[in-house]
């Protein structure tokens, strides 16, 4: 038995130990084979092999680690969780109807409420296999942001602003997009409200930043807009880029111009922008974007189910530029463990190369490079002393994750990239705190969010059957022939 005092030490609040810790310090993974991990309020004070943190730590409460493995929580930077209430109602379709045909039509019948029970359900998710930091990406954020005050997550939030109609069942591909001015500056005054209510509130464990939707669907007024706000308030940006050939040549369309030439002309081009996917720039495009330190996502998961397509990360990092790992859309699922697996094995497929996207470096992108490409690598992403207790200890006695080998070769951050699954994540701390433990999550009746979830599922589903456009819904005719 652990003795909580000791003369001449330092009390702490919690000690874990007797377990692999992995650091995610150095260049690779930073892996202490039997370490330990002190936290005192919601900084870690110590990270490094067990006899030395014991000997020169007292805690108040000692988590034996043994076992199992201790790491920085997953940080995913491009999530859009209020998505999740109609959660693979739009998918095996084609991609280039995916949005306008596809889920923006079934999100158009959805309520506020609606949308705050579907990002609490994908937050839960997140929550329970490991993401302890969310760079969430939606309308409204200021209902969804609830979400992470009560759950007691971290993130950094931000309102998707856009001028598309309300009703877009009726746009064409080809043809310019009418814009609505009125939802973009509804939008937009609800972003600055978002960044003046909550950014670096409830202790720093929310902060905020502007979301222009695309360069596709808001107009250059509104983007200079958005730019000034960002400068103003001195938040960074989410924004998708080059998502499909459809934004290309809309912006094309509207402005002469790519959509990197367009967010270039306004000074987007920055390290204090997040864009996703950059599927259609051409690689002189992405040699501007890296040297500008505009951060890119790869959204590998969502971007191959929605359009069989596979981002171009190796490439722009090749050109010097940073990625970051994320989920996107929940169109499968919020699971870091998946999302590196299949990073992983894809690029393996696509380059035809064994040695591409090795598992130490996807464990990189899903934990201190998200953390970098939301501008907080200084606080969270790795296990160092100073910086804030977001950490995870995942249980390594699933068949999944046996046998264990440590040398001469160590098969550890392997299992965990092409192996684990999620539940395996037994103990979540974010901010000092423990959210889940035992598998259980500790700050709200997860059997009541689900149940709230299918409630609102079945008065959508009502009113999507007296829609008069129902019935063309890709999914409505699969639905009908029997084949879902």
């Amino acid at each position: 038995m652990i003795h909580c005092e000791r003369m001449n030490t330092m009390n702490v609040d919690v000690i874990f130990h007797g377990g692999y810790v992995i650091t995610m310090e150095g260049p690779g993974t930073g892996v202490i084979q039997q370490g330990a991990v002190a936290v005192k309020g919601n900084k870690i004070v110590a990270a490094g092999d067990e006899k030395d943190v014991l000997k020169e730590y007292s805690a108040h409460r000692y988590i034996n680690t043994t076992g199992k493995a201790v790491m920085p929580g997953f940080v995913d930077p491009h999530m859009h969780t209020g998505d999740a209430i109609v959660r693979s109602c739009a998918q095996d379709i084609p991609e280039d109807i995916w949005r306008i045909h596809g889920i923006l039509p079934l999100l158009g019948l959805c309520k506020t409420e609606d949308y705050v029970i579907g990002s609490r359900v994908n937050v839960i998710e997140a929550l329970k296999t490991g993401t302890t930091t969310f760079g969430d990406f939606y309308s409204p954020m200021s209902s969804i942001v609830k979400n992470y005050v009560d759950l007691g997550a971290r993130a950094c939030v931000a309102d998707m602003i856009n001028e598309l109609p309300p009703d877009t069942m009726n746009m064409q591909l080809g043809e310019l997009i009418d814009f609505d001015p009125s939802v973009g500056q509804k939008k937009l005054t609800s972003n600055i409200r978002l960044v003046e209510q909550y950014h670096q509130s409830n202790g720093g464990r929310i902060t905020c930043r502007f979301g222009p939707h695309s360069p596709e669907y808001c107009s250059e007024e509104l983007l200079r807009e958005i730019k000034a706000l960002s400068d103003r308030y001195d938040v960074g940006l989410y924004t998708h880029l080059s998502q499909s050939e459809e934004e290309n040549l809309q912006v094309q369309m509207r402005y002469g111009c790519s959509p990197t030439d367009l967010l270039e002309r306004l000074g987007f081009l920055s390290p204090k922008l997040v864009a996703a996917h950059l599927i259609f720039t051409t690689q002189e495009e992405k040699k501007r974007i890296a040297a500008s330190g505009t951060h890119m996502v790869l959204c590998s998961g969502s971007n191959m189910l929605i359009g069989g397509i596979f981002p171009p990360a190796v490439e722009f990092a090749a050109c010097g530029g940073h990625v970051a790992l994320a989920t996107d859309n929940v169109s499968e699922n919020n699971v870091m463990f998946h999302e590196m697996k299949l990073a992983s094995v894809m690029y393996k497929h696509v380059l035809q190369d064994a040695t591409a996207m090795p598992a130490w470096k996807t464990l990189r992108m899903a934990t201190i490079e998200g953390a970098k490409a939301l501008q907080m690598e200084d606080q969270i992403g790795s296990l160092r002393p100073g910086k804030l207790a977001d950490m995870i200890v995942i249980d390594l006695s699933y068949p999944q994750l046996t046998p264990i080998y440590d040398a001469p070769v160590r098969n550890l951050i392997p299992n965990l990239v092409y192996s684990a699954r999620g539940n395996e994540v037994e103990t979540v701390m974010i901010d000092g705190k423990i959210v889940v433990e035992n598998h259980q999550l500790l700050t709200d009746d997860e059997h009541r969010v689900m149940q709230q979830a299918n409630t609102a599922a079945k008065r959508i589903s009502g009113a999507l059957a007296k829609a008069p456009w129902a019935g063309e819904l890709p999914l409505a005719k699969l639905t009908q022939e029997g084949y879902y």
